[in-house]
């Protein structure tokens, strides 16, 4: 949510910024703006809107001079969307600036007593309290501006990423972090600041990524200082190589991000097993494991946390788990799991599931479980992200960059790690026959060719779209292994389309979902011929007898629900436990097509972000 960029150096800021902005804007906004300082001036313009209305705005006023600069899009938490509570805010002297992501919890103490000094507030953020506290700390402590946010942030309790400018010392930003991710990127004669790495890729392939709890000085005669905000102890910054380039976070032909995020899939889940699945071999190599077998071995219990289509994720690796594993799992929305009293044993594991690496509720969680001795694995996208430094031990999905704010990509490259996970586990414990073992495995191999013959389906899946662009909701079927695929491409169209769907188990039908089907409910059923499919087949014949309309995702060559479904989309024959990566794909594409057909905003839809960092 929300996304911060920032320059100092000897370029003009200012296209550096709104492109950067431009980057960021997959992660949801409803604002934004940009400070600039010309060595005399430093002046701010921001609007609510989108970036192109910024731009206009700036060209307005003529103002795009200036070597420092940084810009904000905003996600309302504290004020409603509109001109003035967007950011940067100035303080009231107007000699300092601030961009801010997250939440300061405790501004409302913070506020009154500014007030009783004479502060007064223009807007109805919390950032602009964050502001005047530094500034009423500079000037009543006769400190820096390095010192005074130091000791500023050491009042404040909440989550944030911030960069502060001071006017009066031109040559240096201040950054800092907690809970809210934050990334430098490191120059030649300059330097970047950014939600992610995706403003500054094209510039440097050099970056630092602040921990929580850390904050930088950074200044071109001193180049990146960081620091401990609890006591300002000085810290070794880590210089990392980004493994990004810039062709991965640029639309290549697509229509949108989305798109071309759904046809990455083959190589996407190629890039996840690349170098872990030797199927000749019959080798699963994955160090996180490798590394822990012992406490997988001995585990009690899986528990598995995660947010959104994660959760989604986790709920098929429930179930390949617990057939191969022979390990209980449990599946746990974070935001629940953490606000709760759970039961954690020290023989427990904890896999955190999250995209991004900085999902706040899923980050809680893991502190949870470390704090009563549960080992903790995290599975994530983003190389250096918080959940990555915070696990015990994990596996990235080499998914690349996904932009699109509706998750494709990661939920097959999800379902792909975890699988391995199982798998190899399963292989060490003895819990599934050698033979099973080589099948699954060079099965799995060929799971992304067989995704590519789903993609080829692409015309016929946007001719159901057309038919089913005007229904007012669905219902998303499925059973076993596909249950979760269901919650998952009913996800999708709310998310996407804004069309009322829900996901079901199919044999839970007849426990109410049933007396909403007539001739205007769109059924969407999971009816591969691995499974259950008898008794998914008796679920169609239901639903044809009280009118609904049934969209079967059938296996090729299916002729029993051919004939009794109004459109049928086929998908290629596989092993049970991996037909979700299959099934999901239509469901990816006909979310996609309905959208655009109604003319939504497919990358950026509305009140959604990409990476949701506050609560």
């Amino acid at each position: 949510m929300c996304g911060i960029v920032g320059y100092i150096g000897l370029k003009d800021a200012y296209p550096i910024v709104i492109k950067g902005l431009k980057r960021l804007e997959y992660r949801g906004y409803d604002s934004a703006g940009i400070a600039l300082f010309d060595g005399n001036n430093l002046e701010v313009t921001k609007t609510k809107g989108k970036v192109a209305d910024l731009e206009r705005v700036a060209l307005e006023k003529n103002s795009k001079k200036g070597s420092i600069g940084i810009g904000h899009t905003r996600w309302a938490t504290h004020g409603v969307p509109n001109d003035v509570n967007s950011h940067p805010h100035y303080s009231n002297s107007e000699n300092l600036v601030i961009i801010h992501n997250g939440i300061i919890e405790n501004y409302e103490p913070l506020k009154k007593e500014l007030v009783a000094r004479g502060y007064e507030f223009k807007s109805d953020t919390d950032t602009e309290v964050l502001i005047n506290l530094i500034e009423d700390v500079q000037i009543n402590e006769k400190v820096s501006l390095e010192k005074s946010v130091q000791i500023a942030l050491n009042q404040t309790i909440g989550a944030y990423a911030i960069a502060v400018f001071d006017k009066r010392q031109e040559d240096e930003l201040i950054v800092a972090r907690l809970g809210s991710p934050l990334a430098i990127g490191v120059g030649e004669n300059e330097f970047f600041i950014a939600s992610d790495a995706s403003p500054f890729i094209e510039y440097t392939s050099d970056a630092i990524y602040l921990e929580d709890g850390e904050m930088a000085k950074i200044s071109l005669n001193e180049g990146v200082v960081v620091s401990k905000i609890k006591d300002g102890v000085a810290v070794d910054p880590y210089i990392q190589k980004l493994k990004i380039n810039l062709e991965q976070i640029e639309k290549g032909g697509f229509d949108h991000f989305m798109l071309k995020e759904i046809y990455e899939q083959p190589h996407a889940i190629t890039d996840t097993y690349r170098g872990r699945l030797l199927a000749n071999e019959g080798v699963i190599k994955m160090a996180g494991i490798d590394d822990n077998i012992d406490k997988f071995l001995n585990a009690k219990r899986i528990i598995i946390v995660a947010c959104g289509t994660s959760w989604h994720a986790g709920l098929v690796a429930e179930y390949i788990f617990e057939e191969f594993s022979r390990i209980p799992v449990e599946v746990e929305y974070a935001s629940e799991f953490r606000y709760r009293n759970p039961i954690i044993n020290k023989d427990d594991i904890l896999i955190a599931i999250s995209q991004s690496g900085e999902t706040a509720d899923t980050m809680a969680a893991i502190k949870l479980a470390k704090q009563r001795g549960a080992f903790v694995f995290g599975v994530c996208n983003v190389v250096g992200s918080s959940i990555s430094r915070e696990s015990h031990a994990g596996a990235y999905t080499h998914a690349g960059p996904e932009i699109g704010v509706a998750s494709t990509k990661a939920f097959t490259t999800q379902i792909t790690v975890l699988a391995l996970m199982a798998l190899r586990i399963a292989k060490q414990k003895g819990s599934i026959a050698n033979s099973q073992y080589h099948y699954l495995l060079h099965e799995m191999e060929q799971i992304p060719s067989k995704v590519e013959k789903v993609l080829e389906q692409n015309d016929t899946i946007e001719k159901v779209a057309e038919a089913y662009k005007d229904s007012d909701n669905c219902l998303y079927l499925g059973r076993g292994f596909n249950f979760p695929v269901a919650l998952e491409g009913a996800l999708k169209l709310k998310e996407i389309s804004y069309i009322h769907a829900e996901g079901y188990p199919a044999a839970e039908m007849k426990h109410g979902p049933i007396a909403l089907i007539d001739e205007q409910m769109p059924v969407v059923v999971i009816a591969t011929k691995k499974g259950h499919y008898e008794k998914v087949v008796s679920n169609i014949q239901e639903i044809k007898s009280r009118k609904g309309k049934v969209i079967g995702v059938v296996t090729e060559g299916d002729i029993t629900v051919k004939e009794l479904a109004d459109h049928v989309i086929e998908v290629p024959e596989t092993l049970e436990p991996f037909t979700p990566l299959l099934t999901t794909i239509p469901l990816q594409l006909l979310s996609y097509h309905i959208a655009v057909k109604l003319g939504k905003n497919v990358d950026q839809p509305r009140n959604l972000a990409k990476s949701v960092t506050v609560e």
